[in-house]
């Protein structure tokens, strides 16, 4: 076999694709291309602090195409559990629920699909998609006695999967929700291929969502109104870092609450934080959490005995 000349700059096929790129970029040492991006990115933001975040006249990368080309590159780093919707905020049918609960369930939450669960929500028995509920709301036919049998396979996935290889398998399977189960096989959180996505693209408002109401606000007295989905890091930032102080592997506010619960707590429900935080449940139904009141610690004053 005659030689192949490379004399034209081309990359020899022996040498393989990654020592080409290497070239490319003029690198050196073992850093890895995605390391290589990214400092790229660093250095035209840092040279170019005032570029248009939204439509360079250069025809170069805008400021949200380059956010998204970060959160691509370390879309690889996140695992299921980091980019699940936890359990207290799951909203969830039983299977017991009457056909009449479940087309009034997809009306109130504004969801195209929900899991399904048999006694308690770490019994996932499947899930339930509109579109095979609406043929019988369009036809006006009578529904089946037992609507479970329309139910659809969900996908399982452990907290450690990576977030890449969860939407591999909803790919392959074209299945669009996944059930994060934990060590113990209970349900950790919810995955939906638009939470994948958000990861990349950011926060996808659609016409079915609520205009956001404030996740912490305060109400006078020392008192919070706070959303279930307050992330503990900005708890402890605006209320109090000891709020944030929790063993369990939780991120929000509604997770601690379910933690301190042991439970989900309903409406009227009063958990106590070591700390001496009390959280009044404000909001919620038989599956999450949704707002919340933190009353602050009774101060005891020291009083001397003679």
């Amino acid at each position: 076999m005659p030689d192949i000349d490379n004399s034209a700059g081309e990359p020899d096929s022996r040498g393989g694709l990654w020592p080409a790129i290497k070239k490319f970029f003029g690198a050196e040492g073992d850093r890895s291309l995605r390391e290589q991006l990214e400092d790229v990115i660093d250095e035209h933001e840092d040279e170019n602090p005032s570029d248009d975040a939204l439509a360079p006249n250069n025809g170069d990368l805008s400021g949200v195409e380059r956010q998204m080309l970060r959160n691509l590159l370390h879309f690889s780093e996140h695992d299921a559990d980091d980019v699940a919707i936890p359990r207290g905020e799951i909203v969830a049918v039983s299977a017991d629920a009457t056909w009449t609960d479940l087309i009034a369930s997809f009306s109130d939450n504004g969801h195209s699909r929900m899991p399904v669960y048999r006694d308690q929500l770490d019994h996932v028995i499947g899930m339930i998609h509109i579109k095979d509920v609406f043929p019988f709301l369009a036809t006006k036919a009578k529904p089946p006695k037992d609507w479970t049998t329309l139910m659809r396979q969900p996908i399982y996935v452990p907290q450690s999967r990576g977030a890449l290889d969860v939407l591999a398998d909803m790919r392959a399977r074209r299945v669009h929700l996944a059930i994060v189960v934990d060590e113990f096989s209970g349900t950790d959180g919810v995955i939906t291929i638009e939470d994948l996505v958000e990861e990349i693209v950011g926060e996808i408002e659609d016409e079915h969502d609520d205009v956001p109401e404030e996740l912490i606000s305060p109400i006078g007295d020392g008192m919070w109104d706070c959303d279930a989905r307050a992330e503990l890091e900005d708890i402890a930032e605006t209320v109090d870092p000891r709020l944030a102080e929790v063993e369990e592997s939780v991120d929000t506010l509604g997770g601690l609450a379910f933690v301190l619960a042991e439970q989900v707590p309903q409406v009227g429900a009063i958990v106590t934080h070591p700390s001496g935080w009390q959280i009044e449940i404000t909001a919620a139904d038989e599956t999450h959490v949704k707002r919340m009141r933190l009353h602050p610690p009774v101060e005891v004053e020291n009083v001397s005995i003679p």
